[in-house]
């Protein structure tokens, strides 16, 4: 079967064009940024015009570069009676959380390190994959930009590929009074935050499979870590075969060892169903996000993963099409410059292929077994 044709999307955006939206939806303000350059200049603003609070939950936080800047701007607006709260996880911080930690409480500042590496002696194996910074309880920032350098770019070197939500209303006052609630469901205007608790992230899943479900003419999504079950392959099947244009932004290398071999074995499936495939080669592709007929934006720090399914982990959707527009633009100008994928590109040799899939179908089972072990070990510490 021949290779479905590809697609002509519409223009890129200019290259002066800096910021992506910042509108007015029913009462919420929601500016989408495009990377580490457009969100920490904005996220750095915000801390240092906090006033009351600020709460900072990060997976990575890197001391050096940019994140020395983030240490300096916690600690003035600590040093000026600010209520400032810094979570980052073990892993995610390795070898960074300690030092960090104790730069920060110095300052009066709170920090908790999320399972550090310890934990793991204790059976805590989950992670805290969320990126949240909140400020005085009216300004959020939530997607899938960590701290550091890799996310910006800098003599001449491109930033990774990611984007950020910042968000401005009543969303912001309701997510100030759930952070530490667990599973949470926040609704204002167009604009729900999902937080996952113990349970997982599976109604983070159920809302890409809403989605999927409800699409009539286009979806595209861009996933880092692409490793997704059969249910959701299935589902990207169904909506390709009815006749809704489905194009997946992938990463053509990644910071994961193996990872993209897990997601490769997927592509002869998918595009005989007719899916779309690009990968994004021009830097690391790290973003989390979904576009569903130029009128819903999914964002957040949630993998189409396994182990997305149990760590603690938040997704933004947004149900207007101002910002599903601007959104299609950052999608459409990712896709026109990533390579696409053709049947001829899964046409290796025997061996060849034997190798790819058993890397793959390996590293998917293995994923999925560390995920069912963690999820498993949740359940019973909560009952």
């Amino acid at each position: 079967m021949e290779a479905p044709a590809r697609q002509t999307l519409t223009p890129a955006l200019s290259p002066g064009e800096r910021e992506w939206l910042s509108a007015e939806a029913r009462g919420q303000r929601i500016t989408l940024l495009d990377g580490g350059a457009e969100a920490y200049p904005r996220m750095l603003e915000a801390i240092g015009t906090a006033t009351r609070r600020v709460h900072l939950e990060v997976y990575a936080f890197e001391r050096e570069g940019v994140g020395t800047r983030f240490v300096a701007a916690l600690t003035a607006a600590a040093l000026r009676g600010v209520e400032v709260k810094v979570i980052v996880d073990g892993w995610g911080s390795i070898g960074e959380s300690r030092a960090l930690a104790g730069t920060l409480r110095a300052a009066g500042i709170k920090v908790r390190i999320h399972n550090p590496l310890t934990s793991l002696f204790l059976g805590r194996f989950w992670r805290n994959h969320r990126k949240i910074l909140l400020v005085d309880d009216a300004v959020a920032f939530l997607g899938g930009i960590n701290i550091g350098d890799h996310y910006a770019a800098e003599e001449g070197r491109p930033g990774w590929a990611d984007l950020a939500l910042e968000l401005r209303g009543d969303i912001c006052a309701k997510l100030g009074a759930k952070l530490t609630a667990g599973a949470s469901t926040l609704v204002a205007g167009p604009v729900s935050i999902l937080l996952s608790g113990v349970g997982g992230g599976r109604r983070l899943r159920a809302r890409y499979l809403a989605g999927l479900k409800d699409a009539r003419r286009r979806v595209v999504l861009a996933h880092a870590y692409f490793l997704p079950d059969t249910g959701f392959v299935r589902a990207l099947r169904r909506a390709a075969r009815r006749g809704v244009e489905v194009h997946l932004l992938l990463a053509g290398r990644s910071d994961v060892p193996f990872a993209r071999a897990a997601t490769m074995r997927l592509y002869r499936t998918l595009l005989r169903a007719g899916v779309h495939i690009h990968e994004w080669t021009a830097t690391t592709l790290h973003a989390k996000a979904a576009v569903v007929d130029g009128e819903r934006l999914l964002v957040g720090s949630f993998n189409l993963d396994p182990l997305s399914l149990v760590n603690l982990e938040t997704l933004v959707e947004v149900e207007d099409a101002a910002v599903a527009a601007q959104a299609t633009r950052w999608m459409e100008r990712h896709v026109s410059g990533a390579r696409p994928v053709g049947l001829e590109d899964c046409a290796r040799s025997g061996p060849q292929r034997w190798l790819l899939d058993v890397v793959g179908l390996a590293v998917a089972r293995l994923s999925e077994r560390i995920a069912s072990f963690i999820g498993s070990r949740r359940m019973r510490r909560r009952g």
